[in-house]
């Protein structure tokens, strides 16, 4: 669930019909402080221009120095940024964050099909939770610093084979944390394994002037939003235009999505609701709203939120009958975080918040009433790593 994969996505666009080279910057291990954790990812042009972000600009400038070298060496490289010490004014970067960073910046340029770029934001249109491995450190000729194994990859080697493994039992564990694992197979080969989470898709219920505002919102997290509304006035994708799909459809023929064949078949335009991770119903019309909650009730979507009142939504828990039970504990209404929204752009701002707690499994405190003292080290990172260094 990176939500700069679609910058990137849009730098890699501008860059691959002209050939361009780039670099992939991708953090492998942290401790400490740090702007951004195992996993995140920058890319670099040639021609200085970027996207992403892996701090709040203390490392930028330099990151682009050492990925123009990498992009003429064609080779992968290691740097690693340490801020912890008092030493950090010898380098200039004065970064002040007490922390450590270690980023593997790998080439992709065309001679390689941009590879392994278009697989990792490939892996964001599925639904299904894959795992990706980039070899770190080795000594095996076979598989050098920056070589990746994604998931369905062939397991045809012995290296392979223990990658294939060791990325089935990141996704079983409970964290499914980003991890850099030493193999038993090979010539002391290191693999940093990355979980590639699917994009965040949201349904929207009602495509009303608010709606805009939500749209845009999650549009801003890199969310696939889809629109549904019976009225021809707000179902218009002209007017929704950051949404992925907007789609004209009476609220009962919402339970056509249940439909696998509808679907496998590609008859029908309407969604399936087991393909969205939150829907917001707000549709500002009371029976529209009560038929959405009905199919909503009967599906598996974690999140559902309610825009409107607590009388409203008291009123609609009553009319659900027995159906109401099963929206127990994935319910919000009213829908959002209590920030004191009143505008249409507070409020959207409330409601993606929420989503994005929610999904996370937070509950959209205040980062000074949960944040401990110190940061907990990441034993992922080199205790004792040079401000930037080669590998």
């Amino acid at each position: 669930m990176d939500s700069t994969l679609p910058a990137l996505h849009a730098l890699f666009e501008r860059c691959r019909p002209a050939g361009v080279p780039l670099a992939l910057a991708t953090v492998i291990g942290t401790q400490g402080s740090t702007y951004r954790k195992p996993g995140a990812r920058m890319l670099f042009a040639r021609d200085g221009s970027f996207a992403g972000l892996l701090s709040g600009g203390c490392l930028e400038n330099d990151l682009q120095e050492q990925a123009s070298q990498v992009i003429e060496e064609r080779r992968a490289r290691i740097v690693e940024y340490d801020s912890r010490s008092s030493d950090d004014a010898i380098w200039g970067l004065g970064l002040g964050c007490e922390g450590a960073m270690r980023i593997l910046l790998q080439p992709v340029t065309a001679a390689t099909r941009y590879e392994p770029l278009p697989r990792l934001l490939d892996a964001g249109q599925r639904r299904r939770g894959d795992a990706c491995a980039t070899i770190v450190a080795s000594r095996d000729s076979g598989w050098p610093v920056g070589r990746c194994w994604f998931s369905g990859d062939p397991a045809d080697s012995p290296v392979a084979r223990e990658i294939a493994a060791r990325c089935v039992d990141l996704r079983k564990s409970a964290s499914s944390a980003s991890v850099i694992v030493a193999l038993e197979a090979g010539t002391a080969i290191e693999a940093f394994l990355a979980p590639l989470e699917p994009n965040v898709r949201v349904l929207l219920l009602g495509g009303g002037p608010d709606a805009l505002a939500v749209v845009n919102q999650a549009a801003l997290l890199g969310w696939a939003v889809t629109v549904v509304d019976h009225r021809p006035a707000y179902a218009d994708a002209a007017r929704l235009g950051a949404a992925e799909r907007v789609i004209l459809t009476r609220p009962e023929d919402l339970a056509i999505a249940g439909g696998a064949s509808a679907m496998a078949s590609g008859d029908s335009g309407i969604p399936r609701l087991e393909g969205f991770d939150a829907a917001v119903v707000m549709s500002h019309h009371l029976t529209s709203d009560l038929a959405y909650l009905r199919h909503l009730a009967r599906s598996s979507v974690g999140y559902v939120g309610l825009l409107g009142p607590a009388a409203r939504r008291e009123r609609l828990h009553r009319e659900l009958g027995d159906l109401a039970a099963r929206l127990d504990g994935r319910l919000f209404g009213p829908v959002g975080l209590d920030i004191g929204a009143a505008t249409p752009e507070t409020i959207a701002l409330a409601i993606v918040a929420e989503i994005h707690a929610c999904l996370r499994g937070r509950e959209g405190r205040s980062y000074s009433a949960v944040a401990p003292a110190s940061a907990p080290a990441s034993a992922s990172a080199s205790a004792s790593a040079p401000a930037t260094r080669p590998a």
